[in-house]
């Protein structure tokens, strides 16, 4: 990530270089360079603050770092070193995995990411991670995922599993395959049976979650 914003800033100081008047306060060619980068700066904080996190996550990583396959077991997961800066999308999507697949085996938890990030790239819900996860939450019965509506506080008491999930999660993010749920954008486990899931096709069954992909068009009768 270091590499990546340092090439930002060399960018910005080359543009800066070419028109000095986007630089500094007074146009005064007499000005120093701590004015000037200083001017710079505020730039880029202002330039930054108006990225969405997945665009900002695409400015700094690769699209696609993942160049080797995923095996979906804890042995192969074992082996990614646990996340340590820790972006907005990652936070969100290892918090919904934490509560809705926590008890999933990897492959579950994998499967449950890909619906989120399913519907990230989908023109009919939000296009950030954190949108996808909180649409809906504090409107009665619009909440997408239960968890942020059921009335429980969001509280990481397993550790080990929170990390695990994190790691699912981070994998995800940088460019997994998708090809577990054969592109699903609805899950629910096999307790319950939403009046939807009639309309919606269903793509994968895996662990307790079934998964569904959304129709183009689905039926109100």
């Amino acid at each position: 990530m270091r590499m990546g914003l340092l090439a930002l800033l060399t960018s910005l100081t080359m543009t800066a270089a070419a028109a000095d008047t986007t630089v500094s306060t007074s146009n005064d060619p007499t000005a120093g360079f701590a004015g000037q980068l200083e001017k710079l700066f505020g730039q880029e904080k202002t330039a930054m603050a108006s990225i969405k996190d997945g665009d900002l996550k695409n400015l700094v990583t690769p699209a696609a770092k993942v160049t080797v396959p995923v095996d979906y077991t804890k042995s192969w997961l074992a082996t990614i070193p646990a996340p340590v800066e820790r972006s907005e999308a990652l936070n969100c999507l290892s918090e919904a995995l934490y509560f809705e697949a926590r008890g999933e085996s990897v492959k579950g938890q994998f499967a449950v990411a890909e619906v989120i990030l399913n519907r990230v790239a989908s023109s009919s819900y939000p296009n950030t991670v954190c949108g996808v996860i909180n649409q809906g939450t504090g409107r009665k019965f619009q909440c997408q995922f239960t968890y942020t509506c059921d009335g429980n506080p969001e509280t990481v008491r397993e550790k080990d599993a929170f990390i695990q999930v994190s790691k699912v999660a981070e994998v995800s993010l940088a460019g997994a395959p998708k090809a577990l749920t054969d592109g699903a954008t609805h899950y629910h486990t096999r307790a319950v049976k939403p009046s939807w899931s009639r309309k919606f096709p269903l793509t994968a069954s895996i662990g307790v979650h079934r998964f569904y992909r959304q129709p183009e068009r689905v039926a109100t009768r």
